[in-house]
């Protein structure tokens, strides 16, 4: 090929290969070396592009542990079915599940909450969301006063958006901040940023600080209830675009929320060891809130254990993503020190279970109660005034808003009926209820958004519009 035109990325193209940044590098090599035309073909190999992985013709199997016993979950199940039914056709899918607590969160094809896909070779992020290592922290305060701890708990957590201030952060061990900056996807100003001032802090949402009292022994006992905050959701956010650029290239049929990263790749390996990071700064989180509570009150600990319900758990080849289920099997667990935990909701007890894996549950038990309706619903739904429907579904219990404003849509009746998901534990095998932690009193974030600095600013500029038109 001597003397011929010069080679460009529209012959390369027009020979079937794919746009990409190998291409200049790739150009300038067949150029400066007039490669002849078999020449160039045999040096292209090392560039072709797989041939796309189709959707799977059938979806993979799943296992559906709920039943509707009224109008409302029909529809709720019927969602979650389908859901599934899409999700299962992604191409790396071998098995799933669904919990009694399953509710949609998306289009049809999407995990939905009490959701468990299990993957072969492959992490997707999109399948564990931004609260990654969502979990729930039990610790035994002995003969303690129940009010003394949320009255202690109350003066040491912090709820809502942002973090903590320099002089209200807990303080960072080196050792893990080592391993942040060691790792490819956490070691950024942001990420770091967030893992000082995000720790002790536990958001919004359905997030709780739980006090109530062993129906067993009679000790008080405190659940927290968080993820991994800012820190996790910029690890989602950056796992999300590396999936992506994956999807396109080998799967462009796959939904974009299904996205994987290959595990056999660097970046699946270095997303494995983030998401590990991430699970013992969440489990630190809720550590340093219990042992400040414990300090204050000058008690010491009698036992303590915790779970997640939102992550990633790898046996083998196999990578089981559990949107909102919790981990009955040892094997999920490296450092399981107990039985595990089920919350329902702020008036039912929190459930202490143990259960072993059986075909129907794949090693997991649900993680709560769930939902039938969206938040914007249910507010829709309630009649009265917003201090008349908290009276009311919170009568005999210590509950408070750290925002000082109630938020509705976390109050009992948001939720499952929680006897009822209770029997389908039982019926499908999905744990044993050994011991309960029966309420006294808890503390959420409440509507926090409702004197949010922006929204006030709002007020005020609109209360000067109207006093300048006088």
């Amino acid at each position: 090929m001597k003397n011929r035109t010069e080679i460009t990325g529209h012959t390369l193209i027009e020979l079937g290969f794919r746009s990409g940044k190998w291409m200049q590098d790739a150009l300038a090599h067949i150029n400066e070396n007039e490669l002849g035309e078999a020449e160039m073909l045999q040096y292209l190999e090392q560039f072709k592009s797989p041939d796309p992985i189709a959707l799977l013709e059938d979806a993979a199997p799943f296992k559906v542990n709920i039943r509707a016993e009224n109008e409302l979950e029909e529809i709720n199940v019927a969602k979650v079915t389908e859901s599934m039914d899409v999700l299962m056709k992604t191409p790396t899918l071998v098995n799933g599940a669904i919990m009694p607590d399953a509710c949609p969160t998306g289009p049809a094809g999407t995990i939905p909450v009490g959701g468990i896909a299990v993957a072969k070779n492959a992490i997707h992020p999109g399948m564990h969301s931004a609260d990654i290592c969502c979990s729930v922290m039990l610790t035994d305060f002995g003969k303690a006063d129940p009010k003394a701890v949320l009255n202690a708990a109350h003066s040491i957590t912090h709820f809502g958006p942002g973090g903590r201030d320099r002089n209200t952060q807990f303080r960072f061990p080196m050792d893990l901040l080592a391993e942040i900056e060691a790792n490819f996807f956490l070691n950024d100003q942001k990420c770091i940023s967030s893992a000082r001032s995000h720790l002790g802090t536990q958001g919004d949402g359905n997030h709780f600080l739980f006090v109530g009292t062993s129906k067993k022994t009679g000790n008080t006992m405190m659940v927290t209830h968080h993820g991994s905050r800012g820190f996790g959701a910029n690890l989602y956010t950056k796992g999300m675009k590396v999936a992506e650029r994956y999807r396109k290239e080998l799967s462009p049929a796959t939904m974009k929320q299904n996205a994987w990263i290959p595990f056999e790749t660097e970046e699946g390996a270095s997303y494995w060891e983030a998401l590990q990071i991430i699970r013992k700064w969440t489990k630190l989180n809720h550590e340093v809130l219990h042992d400040a509570t414990l300090e204050k009150l000058g008690v010491t600990k009698e036992d303590r254990y915790w779970n997640e319900h939102n992550f990633v758990f790898k046996d083998g080849d196999l990578f089981y993503h559990a949107k909102g289920a919790t981990p009955l099997d040892p094997k999920f667990m490296p450092d399981i020190t107990g039985p595990r935990l089920i919350p329902l909701n702020m008036s039912e007890p929190v459930l202490i279970v143990e259960g072993a894996t059986t075909a129907n549950n794949l090693g997991f038990a649900p993680h709560g109660a769930g939902r039938n309706m969206s938040r914007t619903q249910h507010r829709k739904s309630k009649r009265g005034t917003t201090q008349d429907i908290f009276n009311e579904e919170t009568k005999g219990l210590d509950v408070r808003f750290y925002s000082e404003e109630i938020d509705i849509t976390e109050l009992p009746s948001a939720y499952k009926n929680a006897a009822a998901v209770r029997t389908q534990m039982d019926e499908y095998g999905l744990g044993t209820v050994i011991d309960e932690v029966m309420p006294y009193g808890c503390i959420m974030a409440g509507n926090f958004q409702k004197n949010a600095p922006w929204r006030v600013k709002r007020e005020k500029r609109r209360l000067a519009n109207l006093n300048s038109r006088k």
